[in-house]
């Protein structure tokens, strides 16, 4: 190879700029030029895409957010489109590719892959749903942030004997959900992969105050079958049910942004690099991530379209915390 290029696409998470310091460097280290593509798959199509030295990815490693920027671009489906962005990256001489993303990002990499252009994936989404990898790029730093905001939301929460409902991301993925709420020391978690019905949750709060409780906090996935918010109004018409006051905290895109923790920064180094080995080595239509500690290559058709499921023991380990 003698030109790649590397992009970001879906939804931002924390690393995503050192996992773009770590490809460019490393492929500039090959001997390769390398060249970012603007907004994701978008700019594929449109051919935005500009050459990076290795000064172009300075002083981004500790940035949040990503440089290349991101976008959606469901028309990336159609055959003809992709055909069409092959055929800009060739004319340009640009014969590998590198997709920083999530689950609908590596199913764009798994089509390009099967139209014949090399592609390596870089697993990267604070859902952590991404099949086959214990830990997708920016889950560390979104969880320590919604971690954070748990911890003062507890301190305001026993001052006022209340009891918050804080809602976190994760799609219909309940991992960041459970995570928060075992770190964070919660009385009881709501996420989609094992629903709870709101007369539970509620004799779960109860429970919380007739121990003897300042708190009680519940942490809810934003793709459960009922939000933080619609949980507050049913808890507000069954409040001689509770004991406590409720409160709700949707905390949003907040997750998403800000500086990327060592962690991820190490990880996304060193999944980049690694996805640059691969293109050199021929290994393509691959999804770099990490397993049992190491960075491995795992093929994206064994990845995509498939379910990462949760331990159930967690919540069983989760709920024996809360007595």
């Amino acid at each position: 190879m003698r030109r790649i290029a590397v992009l970001t696409s879906g939804g931002d998470s924390p690393g995503m700029n050192a996992a773009i310091r770590a490809v460019v460097r490393s492929g500039i280290e090959q001997g390769w030029s390398v060249y970012g593509v603007r907004h994701g798959y978008a700019g594929l199509v449109a051919g935005d895409r500009r050459e990076l030295s290795a000064r172009d990815v300075g002083g981004i490693l500790q940035n949040g957010g990503t440089i290349l920027g991101s976008s959606r671009c469901p028309e990336f489906a159609d055959s003809e489109v992709r055909r069409n962005a092959i055929e800009l990256l060739q004319r340009a001489g640009i014969d590998g590719l590198v997709v920083i993303g999530g689950n609908g990002s590596q199913a764009g990499s798994l089509a390009l892959t099967k139209d014949g252009f090399p592609v390596v994936g870089i697993a990267s989404t604070i859902d952590n749903d991404l099949f086959g990898v214990e830990i997708t790029l920016g889950v560390d730093t979104a969880l320590n942030i919604a971690l954070e905001a748990i911890d003062r939301l507890k301190n305001t929460a026993s001052s006022h004997r209340r009891a918050f409902l804080v809602e976190v991301m994760g799609r219909d993925c309940g991992y960041l959900a459970m995570m928060a709420a075992i770190a964070g020391g919660a009385e009881a978690t709501v996420i989609p992969e094992f629903e709870i019905q709101p007369g539970d949750l509620a004799r779960a709060i109860s429970d919380a105050y007739t121990r003897g409780k300042p708190h009680a906090l519940v942490v809810v996935a934003e793709g459960s079958k009922m939000d933080a918010t619609e949980l507050v109004a049913y808890f507000k018409s069954h409040r001689d049910q509770l004991g406590f006051d409720v409160r709700a905290t949707i905390l949003g895109h907040v997750q998403r942004g800000g500086n990327p923790m060592a962690f991820d920064r190490i990880l996304a180094t060193r999944m980049g690099w690694s996805a640059v080995q691969s293109l050199n080595s021929g290994l393509t239509g691959r999804l770099v991530g990490l397993v049992a500690g190491k960075i491995v290559a795992l093929p994206l058709a064994e990845i995509v379209g498939r379910k990462k499921e949760l331990d159930p023991q967690m919540l069983t380990m989760a709920n024996a915390m809360t007595i």
